[in-house]
């Protein structure tokens, strides 16, 4: 298909790479949601740890539920630091395809083992709907 030069937006044969830099907004924003419904998910999973009380000592005390909320925070936080660095970019009117589809790929896979990792530390209970973990789960 031939389009006339005054219809054009952009130069000619740029059209590719114009539709891949207007990706990079919503990279970023799926990205930060990734970022947002991870950090529901540990914090359901840090309360609960709080309130779950087995052998007179709450769960949460023990290096088997601390240990992999932790590593889904440090997780979350480098993801969420990637996000930031393509949306400061995209800001300044800089190149940030990189830096967003890296923040994208780090928020999807931060979320998703933060959402595991709540579920777990609910055990059984973290499949009851009470307990929001499992619907994080299906979100992620």
């Amino acid at each position: 298909m031939r389009i006339p030069v005054a219809n054009r937006i952009g130069g000619e044969g740029k059209g590719f790479e114009y539709i891949l830099h207007r990706m990079n907004p919503e990279r970023i924003l799926i990205a930060s949601e990734a970022v947002g419904l991870g950090r529901a998910a540990l914090e359901r999973a840090a309360h609960y740890g709080s309130d779950r009380v087995v052998f007179d000592r709450p769960i949460g005390k023990n290096q088997g539920i601390q240990h992999p909320l932790a590593r889904s925070w440090i997780e979350l936080e480098a993801a969420n630091l990637m996000v930031l660095k393509a949306a400061s970019r995209y800001d300044a009117h800089k190149s940030c395809a990189a830096e967003a589809n890296a923040g994208k790929f780090l928020a999807g896979e931060a979320c998703f083992n933060a959402c595991r990792n709540a579920i777990l530390t609910h055990g059984g209970m973290g499949y009851a709907k009470e307990y929001h973990v499992e619907r994080y789960m299906r979100e992620a």
